[in-house]
């Protein structure tokens, strides 16, 4: 990796038509970054040197890029490797499901990109999807947008981007349950269902991981603190590592069955361990907490 010889700081911002490219330009706008959208990308590379010499008065810069042409991915990795020799750049991809994005269309009333050329709006997506796999699978960030709403997609992105100027790694853990779907846009995953399900006990059931009884009951089974200490320690050297490739936010998904109990029992247990490792800052999340 090369070291960066300034403080400038380059998104380039990417993803399927309709996972939310116009909400994040314009959330990043308001956090301060220069955003221009739909800016060729061997502009993108003039744009930095010239903000390079502006002193910096423009150290943050995100360009937003269609991910529609058919040699996006070749010219996106040439465009960073150039970039990264003197700034640091990330590649975020939006993406959401192909359900979601047929949607959002018929919601909007407008045609997808490359309806036209695919002969209708699922096979449009599809094409898109095609084209993008390589880039998504090499992307620094990926944002599932399927589950947010305008507003909650501004949260996400102000929570992503608003403290790049702090030093270390930004971690998200989240607890989740497998009945409404795994996460997609999540770094690392774990699974709690090898723990006794609290909802089996009568006087357990109504409450939740938050609850004490729940994350003593949880805690206390067989496996559970020493899966903790071992997982905790694993990934001390891993969000050094990140950190040490300027690797900025991370996240940890934390399943059981609803999303109640273990999980969210757990989930709270690492973000407080994970929460003390050098560099670490951790924000907590439960996203079917109350569903059922």
């Amino acid at each position: 990796m090369n070291d960066v010889v300034n403080g400038q700081e380059i998104l380039i911002v990417t993803g399927m038509s309709g996972a939310g490219r116009s909400t994040v330009a314009n959330t990043l706008e308001d956090l301060g970054w220069y955003v221009v959208d739909n800016l060729p990308l061997s502009m993108v590379k003039t744009l930095a040197d010239m903000a390079d010499k502006s002193g910096g008065a423009l150290p943050k810069i995100a360009a937003v890029v269609d991910v529609r042409g058919r040699d996006l991915f070749a010219d996106i990795q040439e465009t960073v490797k150039e970039l990264r020799v003197s700034a640091t750049v990330r590649v975020v991809f939006l993406d959401a499901a192909d359900d979601i994005l047929v949607r959002r269309y018929e919601s909007v009333r407008r045609p997808h990109p490359l309806q036209v050329e695919a002969g209708g709006l699922l096979e449009g997506i599809r094409l898109e999807r095609e084209r993008s796999q390589e880039l998504r699978a090499t992307s620094d960030v990926v944002v599932d947008t399927s589950n947010y709403n305008v507003h909650q997609l501004t949260t996400a992105t102000r929570e992503m981007f608003s403290s790049d100027d702090v030093a270390g790694l930004q971690l998200t853990v989240m607890s989740f349950g497998f009945k409404y779907g795994a996460p997609t846009d999540v770094d690392l995953m774990v699974d709690m269902r090898f723990i006794p399900n609290p909802f089996w006990e009568p006087e357990l059931r109504p409450l939740t991981g938050v609850d004490p009884a729940v994350k003593d009951y949880v805690l206390s089974r067989e496996g559970a603190t020493e899966f903790i200490d071992a997982y905790v320690a694993a990934l001390a050297p891993v969000f050094a590592g990140f950190q040490r490739e300027n690797k900025r936010h991370a996240s940890l998904a934390v399943g059981c069955t609803g999303g109640k109990h273990r999980s969210v029992a757990v989930a709270r247990e690492l973000a407080d361990r994970l929460a003390s490792l050098p560099g670490v800052s951790v924000q907590l999340r439960h996203r079917d907490l109350g569903r059922e």
